[in-house]
């Protein structure tokens, strides 16, 4: 799984998100790209089941990017533990996104073969997200 390899704090707070995206949100590297309508969690195994979709989409032709990468550790008590005594371990990774971010990127394939993937991927995600097509 995706992990950063070292931090300077082993937990983090949670956060607020801001309401949409000011950085990461138009296209950089491909001709089509896969950006969130809304707010969330995405944790690093469903990063990696997004990217394992998209190397079997784009094996012989194309090519993509991942624009997420996650960094903040998420912390999670074990079963059956009274409240109290401090945070909890944590349990995985995630990345942190906001509306308008743009997730992957995909260069070399059809429109019709990227909405495809997209579809594909958009439903391993917890964010709503919409595929845009640089002009």
């Amino acid at each position: 799984m995706l992990a950063p390899k070292r931090q300077k704090y082993r937990k983090q707070f949670r956060g607020v998100w801001r309401k949409i995206a000011v950085k990461g949100n138009e296209l950089n590297f491909g001709a089509y790209g896969l950006k969130t309508l809304n707010s969330g969690w995405i944790s690093d195994r469903q990063i990696e089941a997004s990217r394992v979709a998209l190397a079997r989409a784009t094996r012989k032709v194309g090519k993509f990017w991942l624009r997420i990468f996650p960094d903040k550790p998420y912390t999670k008590k074990p079963p059956e533990v009274t409240m109290g005594s401090g945070k909890g371990d944590v349990s995985h990774y995630v990345a942190s996104v906001v509306a308008g971010k743009i997730l992957f990127e995909v260069d070399g394939l059809s429109e019709s073969e990227a909405r495809a993937v997209f579809k594909t991927i958009s439903s391993k995600l917890p964010v709503k997200t919409r595929t845009i097509i640089k002009l």
